[in-house]
């Protein structure tokens, strides 16, 4: 079974693990049936939060996790989807518009088979929208009850300040939750993400706390190519030519025998380092098989020692990131030139 922690301040209580179905549908497993018994197994388990989004396997994941809860599970779950990704071929079906959230609640709500969102999520920054456009869109389904609590994914410091300055002057809703990625491999939300986090009570759930499955245990490349389905899909995040790349695959074997000496998995060690830092409420897993599963669970039991913290510290220094392809979002101002040359010229 699984311990619970707080929700930032809402007085919801959720698992220390959430369930993550990034890779029920076409994406990863197609099998909805197997998606179901891999959702009930962890409700079994006592895993109370599930995280999914509109964009995922283009809305199928949604449709697994509702096909789930159908039959008397729904009360019982805290449930999270989010949106903002491209949702079909039309222009509008994207992004983080009142005209936008309107329609993508509804789908979703259709999609999942339920009444309310327990906790609905804006997936990504889009800096040509105004911030309160959005939360007044958003503010105006909680009042609806057609959600519950706000939540913001891989947002940063600023934006996530941002974001409670709004709510506080104009009579928002309150955003209550980020969700950023974290792992040993990714740190860089330890600079300022999960210290402003705690600083406005704000619930913090990490995806990719195994890294893209670099923490699995598994290998990720090899002489015949890449081995996981995630490799095969990113293969440039896993080429071992790129230098980032293989900083990581020497972290990552200094990691697992540091594991070994401390009778862990590698799993149970990547799991319990991010849910021990004090502003992580829960870590997101995103099994594709019932044995992915299995070999996630109970690491959030897993206490690691002062000494075994200190060594991962070593390896990885605090506030980094090996690879910046892992923070999971580029702000404008770094990915368009435009925004960094004042009156450049062709030549």
């Amino acid at each position: 079974m699984v311990d619970y922690r707080p929700f930032g301040r809402t007085g919801v209580q959720i698992s220390t693990l959430t369930l993550g179905a990034m890779n029920f549908g076409a994406r990863g497993n197609p099998d909805h049936e197997d998606g179901i018994r891999i959702i009930h197994r962890a409700l079994d388990e006592g895993i109370n939060a599930i995280d999914t989004a509109d964009v995922y396997s283009h809305g199928e994941s949604e449709q697994i996790v509702g096909k789930s809860l159908a039959g008397g599970r729904r009360d019982d779950v805290f449930l999270a989807t989010k949106f903002h990704g491209q949702v079909g071929e039309h222009p509008h079906h994207r992004g983080n518009s009142r005209r936008w959230i309107h329609r993508a609640v509804e789908n979703s709500l259709r999609r999942l088979g339920t009444d309310w969102i327990d906790l609905y999520q804006v997936h990504r920054p889009e800096p040509d929208t105004d911030f309160d456009e959005t939360l007044g869109a958003l503010s105006d389904l909680v009042r609806q009850g057609k959600v519950r609590y706000l939540g913001t994914s891989t947002f940063e410091p600023s934006a996530i300040v941002e974001g409670q300055w709004i709510a506080q002057q104009r009579g928002r809703e309150r955003v209550v939750s980020e969700q950023p990625p974290y792992s040993i491999l990714a740190r860089g939300a330890e600079r300022e993400v999960l210290p402003v986090a705690q600083r406005h009570g704000l619930a913090v759930i990490p995806w990719s706390p195994l890294a893209g499955g670099w923490l699995s245990g598994r290998p990720q490349t090899g002489a015949d190519g890449p081995v996981s389905r995630r490799a095969e899909r990113f293969p440039a995040r896993y080429d071992p030519a790129v230098p980032a790349n293989a900083s990581k695959l020497t972290a990552v074997a200094e990691l697992t025998a540091l594991a070994d000496e401390a009778g862990l998995s590698l799993i149970h060690l990547a799991l319990a380092f991010v849910l021990q830092h004090p502003a992580v409420t829960s870590a997101i897993i995103g099994p594709r098989t019932l044995a992915h599963l299995e070999s996630q669970l109970g690491a959030g039991k897993v206490t690691l020692s002062a000494d075994v913290l200190d060594r991962i510290d070593a390896i990885v220094a605090p506030g980094t990131t090996l690879n910046q392809a892992d923070a999971g979002y580029v702000p404008p101002s770094l990915a368009d030139p435009a925004q960094r040359r004042r009156g450049a010229k062709e030549a």
